[in-house]
């Protein structure tokens, strides 16, 4: 049975990987700063930090392949926090691509951004650039595979407190409306968080190695039409607000403004439905709430 580090495994992406990889039949060890709350009984969990080089590198001892999805992930939260952005995104990879080497594990897969296409992202997209060149260094200098994963938007299950859908859902079901900074004009391709999951795991390939991967699957949509389909799911009483204020690090059509090492896309062989995946997501978030007493607007 071949060990496999999930850095990151308590998270959103994170979590429905390590799942994916127990359901593949691999010896799987989660890492974390957190205990992770969908922990599987043949999962092992490691409480650490990726910036503590000795506990990093005594969990990749002797496994096959690692997956890093740790470090700030939201662009608001890199922004605010640029140092301590840095220090986990950057040094935080640079001690898991170091053990990586010295271990000789067969391959790292490291998820990345569409945000390195583009003038947006701020420091979560200077620190995603950083460690993409850090991954090449290794790989040119000392032999360490790869496959790098450019995730575009990303829904479902578990999502995290920056995550835009699950955080509208939650306008809708705690305000009864949704509100949105910018025209709704936006163009956004959804991944749900299970087609996701699955291309991680089918990218161990051999023909997936020392490649730049794009995961942003096939469902184009305009964020207003987004909004409209929640909205109908509501049975249309979800009123929705655009206010002129725009986030300026938020690409509106298009992330490409300038191309680092161009990345294949994967298309997944089977995808959720984007309307089934949403209203999978409306009520995971519902019961959420629910435990807390906040709703005033459950779904119907």
């Amino acid at each position: 049975m071949k060990k496999v580090i999930v850095f990151g495994g308590s998270g959103f992406q994170g979590s429905h990987v390590a799942d994916k990889l127990t359901e593949y039949g691999y010896d799987v060890h989660i890492f974390d700063l957190v205990s992770s709350n969908y922990i599987k009984p043949t999962q092992k969990m490691v409480i650490g930090d990726i910036l503590d080089i000795d506990a990093v590198s005594k969990v990749v001892k002797d496994a096959n392949y690692v997956y890093h999805f740790a470090g700030i992930a939201g662009i608001q939260e890199a922004n605010n926090n640029p140092v301590d952005a840095v220090k986990s995104n950057i040094l935080g990879t640079t001690n898991i691509l170091h053990a990586c080497y010295k271990e000789k594990i067969e391959r790292i897969i490291f998820a990345s951004t569409i945000y390195v296409y583009s003038e947006h992202g701020g420091f979560y997209r200077s620190c995603k650039q950083a460690c993409e060149m850090l991954i090449e260094n290794y790989h040119k200098l000392y032999g360490l595979n790869y496959t790098i994963l450019r995730f575009g938007s990303l829904y479902g299950r578990r999502a995290n407190n920056f995550n835009w859908i699950n955080n509208v859902i939650k306008q809708a079901l705690t305000k009864g409306k949704i509100q949105r900074f910018g025209s709704g004009e936006e163009i956004r391709d959804y991944i749900h968080i299970k087609d996701s999951a699955q291309a991680c795991i089918d990218i161990l390939d051999n023909q997936y190695k020392n490649q730049y991967i794009m995961l942003t699957g096939t469902q184009t949509i305009k964020v207003k039409d987004l909004l409209r389909m929640i909205s109908e799911i509501f049975q249309n009483k979800i009123k929705i607000e655009y206010l002129d204020e725009r986030i300026e690090e938020h690409y509106e059509i298009t992330p490409f403004t300038f191309r680092p090492r161009v990345a294949k896309k994967y298309m997944p062989n089977t995808q959720m439905d984007l309307g089934q995946g949403i209203l999978d997501t409306i009520y995971d978030v519902y019961k959420e709430l629910n435990s807390a007493e906040k709703i005033i607007s459950p779904p119907d």
